[in-house]
């Protein structure tokens, strides 16, 4: 089922998510609902705050981008990104490369905004899967850039918080239309 994704300005998105400590068939379907949710919306990644529930849970698909090339490492050995797509991971954990790079990037829940954040370009992950097992990993690119993103995101912090102080007066005008069209005001 095509959820909802919560706009900018919704109190859910600035939560800090809870950990999940239990994997049900609810939470099964909350995942298979994202994973539907993102294709549908075009995007790459959805944390679960985008949809209303604020856990550590987000979904990664970088399998079909072809223009801005990611690689996935497991143990050191360099494995078929499309092999591992899409990613479901629950309670990840960061670990940041020191090299940085500066790429655009938008958010499902900013519509039609987007700006040149740094981020590392490459980070270490540690994660549960559904299925209750570890996974641990290094990822390069596009997937390296999606799962800061969405980390963020269960952590409250969004992409905006990343920009420029320049990005962000230039896109003033239309963070202010978006909270106040999410507020219904």
């Amino acid at each position: 089922m095509i959820l909802d994704i919560v706009k900018y300005g919704d109190p859910v998105l600035r939560a800090r998510g809870k950990p999940v400590k239990e994997v049900d068939t609810k939470l099964r379907q909350l995942a298979l609902d994202m994973l539907e949710t993102m294709e549908a919306a075009r995007g790459v990644g959805l944390a679960a705050h985008q949809v209303g529930v604020p856990i550590q849970m987000t979904v990664i698909d970088v399998a079909d981008v072809e223009d801005r090339p990611s690689t996935m490492a497991i143990g050191g050995e360099l494995v078929p990104l499309a092999e591992h797509m899409p990613l479901i991971l629950l309670n990840p954990e960061l670990t940041l490369g020191k090299e940085k790079e500066s790429g655009n990037e938008g958010c499902l829940s900013f519509p039609e905004i987007s700006a040149e954040i740094v981020r590392s370009n490459e980070v270490r992950v540690r994660a549960q899967t559904l299925d209750g097992k570890s996974l641990d990993f290094t990822a390069t690119g596009l997937l390296a850039r999606a799962l800061q993103h969405e980390f963020d995101h269960l952590h409250g912090v969004l992409f905006i918080d990343r920009m420029s102080s320049a990005a962000k007066v230039s896109l003033a005008g239309k963070l202010k239309r978006l909270q106040k069209e999410t507020r219904g005001e």
